[in-house]
């Protein structure tokens, strides 16, 4: 299906009338404060860097089904839309979640984004995932789905976008409105407020954004990395990866409530007894570092040579390093291929937890 029809489908108003198609001559909206340009006010005095998520693609799923197929599979509770304000369409709603295989390891981590109009009659979501393994997680879908009326097709119209605040005052400041029409989908990022918003859509991001600038894809890397937020299978490798190591819970993306879903029962024995040994820290890299950057799986040791954890993914001096709580206040470093020392410092962000502080 085209995204344009998707879009008009997900946005359906009330009483089962189909949300009717805006032409293109129609003004655009301020995502900010609602008004139509030009005469938006905050456009002028607001600035959000858009970053294109090429690496990230879109998963539609449908169906009568498709609600306790979902709920089956995932760590978390699925996004229920919100009411409509007035004459405005409902608002999408997102969760965070992880697929977990039987042995309780991550699979895959999706953002889903729950349509407007999503009943128990016609369940419709998006699942954002990591595009190289967009395949994988379609056949992984398939393989559970057996008889269930569940319909899985991919959206290679639609483009994810991050939208980050140029400054942190903006939050507060002019917050953006969750937003649903024909074209566009915006929504608050579940995992946490310092990401910002994730913005879907098959038109031009930083056109549909108050003075949206299109920035560098390394800039959205090096935030995230510093809020230690893992994202995709090079930060949560396939089946290596465990949910409760890599902050889920942080991230609002596991439910201890919910029934039964596959790899639950090592998660909640570990949420239970409360020992988590090893957690996916953010890192700050300082040293002379290989011009292909340091290889996942290496080594962080302490000053006495004691393995505190392995490197995991990075962007440029910021990374995430699986370590050792018990370790992260010591002297940390690691040996890089061609026999350099870079000191490792793990950070603790302030959104985290005050007991992980």
């Amino acid at each position: 299906m085209a995204a344009a029809a998707l879009l008009r489908s997900a946005a359906a108003g009330r009483g089962g009338q189909a949300w009717r198609w805006r032409p293109r001559a129609a003004p655009r909206r301020c995502l900010a404060c609602g008004s139509s340009f030009p005469r938006c006010d905050s456009a002028d005095s607001v600035a959000w860097a858009c970053f294109l998520l090429e690496e990230r693609a879109l998963l539609r799923v449908r169906g009568p089904d498709a609600a306790p197929f979902l709920l089956g599979l995932l760590t978390n509770e699925l996004p229920l839309p919100g009411p409509a304000a007035g004459a405005a369409p409902p608002s999408a709603r997102a969760a965070y979640a992880h697929f977990l295989n039987v042995q309780g390891r991550t699979l895959y981590d999706v953002i889903l984004y729950g349509l407007p109009l999503c009943t128990e009659e016609a369940p419709d979501f998006l699942l954002e995932c990591d595009s190289s393994v967009l395949g994988a997680l379609q056949k992984h879908l398939s393989t559970y789905k057996i008889r269930r009326k569940v319909t899985v097709e991919p959206q290679p119209e639609l483009h994810v976008w991050a939208v980050l605040p140029s400054t942190p005052q903006v939050l507060e400041a002019v917050p953006l409105l969750e937003r649903v029409d024909a074209t566009t989908v915006l929504i608050r990022d579940p995992r946490t407020v310092y990401m910002g918003w994730r913005l879907l859509t098959q038109d031009d991001g930083p056109a549909l954004v108050p003075k949206g600038q299109l920035r560098n894809l390394q800039d959205y890397h090096m935030h995230r990395y510093q809020q230690g937020i893992p994202e995709g299978v090079c930060d949560l490798p396939p089946g290596v990866a465990l949910p409760l190591e890599s902050n889920l819970a942080f991230m609002n993306g596991v439910s201890f409530t919910k029934g039964c879903y596959i790899g639950q029962e090592l998660t909640a024995r570990t949420h239970h007894t409360g020992v988590i040994r090893k957690r996916l820290f953010p890192v700050r890299l300082k040293g002379p570092l290989p011009a292909s950057g340091i290889d996942p799986g290496t080594l962080v040791v302490t000053a006495t040579g004691q393995v505190a954890g392995k490197f995991r993914a990075g962007q440029g001096h910021m990374g995430l390093a699986l370590l050792r709580s018990e370790t992260i206040k010591s002297p940390l470093h690691i040996r890089t291929s061609d026999s350099q020392q870079v000191t490792v410092t793990a950070l603790v962000p302030d959104w985290w937890p005050t007991a992980t502080k």
